[in-house]
């Protein structure tokens, strides 16, 4: 299995009513989580070793928050979900911990995509899919720490709970 590779940066861009403004990036190479550093993978089926991803996030001076995905050789023409989650990566699909809540409420109804940070995508016939997600709001003392794929597209709820997208399939730790 290759290694992951990673860079990952934060970058000061001004300041803005007392704060900074900050861009966010980072980039790994999925690999098992016996050899993973920044990037792994838990179902090479879905998520195959090799197959990259890139996080970036930005904080611009009208007070949101834009947060974009973009991947690279997953399975061609699929769905798949993807959240931001509050711990980093690790051997585990699990050591992610829960979605990422602005809000963090143990409501179901909590789990939506103004309140969390929902990044669905469908790969093209190359297995390369791009997400974006723009939310009315900022990161306060608490930061998500992650970004998981998923099975599948987020359910909104009706029947399944809503927030749910299957199977943890593969990690990528943000420095957000």
């Amino acid at each position: 299995m290759a290694l992951s590779t990673a860079s990952a940066a934060a970058a000061d861009s001004g300041r803005e009513h007392g704060r900074h403004q900050r861009t966010v990036f980072a980039r790994g190479t999925f690999a098992s989580p016996a050899t993973a550093r920044n990037a792994f993978t838990y179902d090479q089926d879905a998520v195959p070793a090799g197959a990259r991803a890139q996080v970036f996030a930005s904080y611009p001076s009208n007070g949101r928050t834009i947060v974009r995905l973009a991947v690279h050789g997953l399975l061609p023409n699929r769905e798949y979900g993807a959240h931001a989650h509050v711990n980093p990566c690790g051997a585990t699909g699990a050591a992610a911990g829960g979605h990422f809540q602005h809000v963090p409420s143990a409501d179901p109804s909590a789990a939506n995509p103004a309140n969390e940070i929902w990044l669905d995508f469908t790969t093209d016939r190359r297995g390369n899919g791009f997400a974006s997600a723009v939310q009315d709001w900022r990161f306060d003392s608490r930061c998500p720490a992650s970004v998981i794929i998923h099975e599948h597209h987020t359910s909104h709820g009706d029947p399944p709970p809503p927030g749910s997208a299957g199977a943890r399939m593969a990690c990528l730790t943000v420095p957000f």
